[in-house]
């Protein structure tokens, strides 16, 4: 099985797609609380002005945390199916699997570290 097999790629991409997902909760929340802490509600509101779909996210942030939370679950139930998944025998694939299976463990990681971030800031913070 090489790197490019399904069930590693799938796990690589689900990865990926979590981190825009949780991401969208950031926008949603963190970055607004932020440029308000920070003395920039003018910067926000042309922000807002800008990209006036924001102020739909913010409205409905249980929607995004929700479609978020879902896509992280997806994702971490691809990567706990992929994680015994048989690498190459070749030595130099073998490598390349484990290293895709590292750094997708990693961007989950992350996109879980940013869903928490997101959902402080918009539910306890408050």
């Amino acid at each position: 099985m090489s790197p490019d097999t399904p069930s590693v790629r799938s796990g690589f991409w689900s990865a990926l797609a979590s981190v825009f997902a949780s991401g969208s909760t950031l926008v949603c929340c963190a970055l607004p609380a932020l440029m308000v802490a920070l003395g920039s509600g003018a910067a926000l509101a042309s922000l807002v002005s800008a990209v006036p779909q924001l102020v739909w996210v913010s409205e409905h942030k249980v929607l995004v945390f929700g479609l978020a939370a879902l896509m992280l679950l997806l994702a971490g139930a691809l990567q706990w199916r992929a994680r015994r998944a048989p690498c190459p025998a070749d030595p130099m694939l073998a490598a390349a699997c484990a290293r895709t299976r590292r750094v997708s463990a990693m961007i989950y990681a992350i996109s879980v570290g940013i869903y928490l971030v997101g959902m402080w800031f918009a539910f306890l913070a408050v």
